[in-house]
């Protein structure tokens, strides 16, 4: 038997850690927002820009200065960001418990899969539009084509996902996978989802393998 000596340890340590690095999924905690086509930016902000403010970690998304406010038959919600570039559809994606407040019976779909979206009207002041592209967002994971071979995933794969947390461990099911090519390695879950499962900014996820 090899001697436990301190260097031995520190080598042992490493290679968890690394295993771990390896193996783990940040997680992104998406709130409500919006995303617009050109037109109906216009049609909100005539003859305005979309102002970036902050970089999104996907490469070439941001988060827009502007908001708007969406109206359902229950009520609306103010400040809801709009993020970038713009988009062939308009599409806002809110959290289930936002549709049960709002009165916007949004069904649960991928981002881009509007066929049976519910309608919503979004406004900014006295310019408004109405549109069906309401959806509560399913969660997915972004992976690049790299990280889809790390982690031996093809294209059209639905996961189990483990997260662990303080006092609210998690297995979510029904999670998409999302490949590009430029995709930076992350699964997004909405605010209902990171509350129901206690996710901090340094809460990661885990394959569950069958």
């Amino acid at each position: 038997m090899a001697e436990v000596t301190p260097e031995l340890v520190a080598k042992i340590v490493s290679d968890v850690i690394s295993e771990i690095q390896l193996t783990s999924i940040p997680i992104g905690i998406s709130n409500r927002h919006i995303h617009l086509s050109e037109a109906d930016f216009q049609r909100l902000f005539p003859g305005e820009e979309l102002r970036p403010m902050k970089a999104l970690k996907q490469p070439g998304e941001f988060a827009a200065e502007q908001t708007v406010t969406i109206v359902g038959s229950k009520g609306e919600q103010s400040r809801v960001r709009i993020l970038g570039p713009f988009r062939k559809n308009s599409q806002v994606e809110i959290s289930m418990t936002d549709t049960r407040t709002l009165g916007i019976p949004a069904p649960v779909r991928l981002s881009g899969n509007l066929a049976d979206a519910a309608e919503v009207t979004v406004k900014n002041g006295e310019n408004q539009i109405t549109f069906k592209g309401c959806i509560v967002a399913k969660r997915h994971i972004h992976m690049s084509f790299k990280d889809m071979e790390r982690f031996r995933i093809q294209a059209g794969d639905v996961v189990k996902v483990r997260i662990q947390s303080d006092g609210r461990s998690t297995i979510f099911e029904d999670v998409e996978i999302r490949p590009g090519e430029t995709f930076i390695l992350e699964m997004h879950v909405d605010t209902d989802e990171a509350n129901a499962a206690n996710i901090k900014p340094d809460t990661v996820a885990s394959l569950v393998r069958e």
